[in-house]
């Protein structure tokens, strides 16, 4: 085994190519930190994770001046010892956002550190159990859009073979989401999946109110309806509606997670591999759902939960939400509306250097040895 020589970290921050609103926030930037690890034997690993515009600045100082000089010698293969003892050392602080994104990105580059120096990648290191997954878009069902563009959108993603499409609800108005979804049903007809997003924007009341518009067009899922710290009343709500319930975008556990699974609160697991503290824990969020017989549907982070859900057997969909064709050489693979993780070795994303440098914000970066 070799041993963490350097660590370097840096931030980049990259403007979404579209206006990104919902029932609750705007997506303004994608902050960006970057963990590069380099071993004794010169071999490196390169991971990352993000924020939606906030607290990027907050996560760079928890990795400079807590995490990242813990890294320092300490064997690269001892993933789950290096993770475990990195949240202990922060127990003040965890579990939390701020924690977990500063964790995803150490824990991101030693699996594709690892994945280098086994010469696989990451989809197959992890599993093996396909090698592509059908996607659904978000980016043309943000709430702002008028209702005949997010028709557009439907039409032109099913034409490509999209499976699905994801429109974001809580207009003021019940009579507004129905109208708006009413009109991209007819549109995409039956076999083409309808997803909806509320955000964390309804009381448990508004919920079950808007559930019964959702039984009309037979919607895939209702993601987030109410606040995400809140098991029980997802419970109720899950018990109430034929709709499936979808969370997890905004869990920062593995406890978080086996509360929802336990009590039926949750029947799609959006588990974040930046929000959830990197791929460590999120294989084992993956796994318990597959214990409870319920699937897994990342949230965001097309790029590397690719490779993700084709480890796993029990990951039915990517999202659709492009992030990082402004630092890669070439995009990830996309045909017919599926997605294929990369053969390569590491995590899959294959990084521009040169655009890497160019992006990155100043006085945001720092060395160790």
């Amino acid at each position: 085994m070799a041993k963490i020589a350097q660590v370097e970290i840096f931030m980049a921050d990259l403007k979404p190519k579209v206006k990104r609103v919902d029932a609750i926030q705007s997506f303004v930037s994608q902050e960006t930190p970057f963990v590069r690890i380099t071993d004794t034997d010169g071999e490196t690993g390169l991971g990352y994770s993000y924020t939606i515009g906030q607290g990027g600045p907050a996560v760079m100082s928890l990795l400079q001046e807590t995490l990242v000089p813990q890294l320092i010698g300490r064997e690269a293969e001892e993933i789950e010892r290096i993770w475990r003892d990195l949240l202990f050392s922060t127990h003040a602080t965890a579990v939390g956002a701020i924690t977990s994104l500063a964790l995803a990105a150490i824990d991101t580059a030693l699996w594709d550190l690892r994945c280098k120096r086994a010469g696989l990648p990451l989809w197959r290191m992890l599993g093996g159990a396909k090698d592509s997954v059908p996607m659904y878009t978000t980016e043309g069902g943000w709430l702002h859009i008028p209702t005949e563009d997010l028709v557009s959108d439907a039409l032109d993603a099913q034409s490509k073979g999209f499976a699905g499409s994801k429109i974001k609800i809580g207009r003021p108005h019940l009579s507004e989401d129905r109208a708006r979804l009413k009109a991209v049903r007819e549109a995409v007809g039956d076999a083409y999946e309808i997803m909806v997003d509320a955000n964390q924007s309804f009381s448990r009341a508004e919920a079950t109110r808007r559930a019964r518009v959702l039984e009309e067009f037979n919607i895939g899922w209702f993601e987030e309806p109410m606040p995400a710290d809140d098991v029980m009343e997802h419970a109720r709500l899950a018990a109430s509606t034929s709709v499936p319930i979808a969370v997890g975008e905004s869990m920062y556990s593995l406890s978080q997670f086996k509360d929802y699974l336990v009590t039926g609160g949750a029947s799609i697991v959006q588990v974040d591999v930046a929000r959830i503290g990197g791929i460590t824990p999120w294989m084992k969020v993956a796994h318990m759902a597959e214990a409870h017989n319920v699937p897994v549907c990342p949230h965001f982070l097309m790029e590397l939960h690719v490779s993700l859900v084709c480890a796993i057997p029990n990951a039915p969909w990517l999202e659709y939400i492009p992030q990082l064709d402004s630092l890669t050489a070439s995009p990830m693979r996309m045909e017919a509306g599926r997605a294929y993780p990369s053969d390569a070795p590491g995590l899959g994303i294959d990084w521009d250097n040169d655009r890497l440098t160019a992006a990155r914000i100043d006085g945001l970066s720092a060395m160790f040895s």
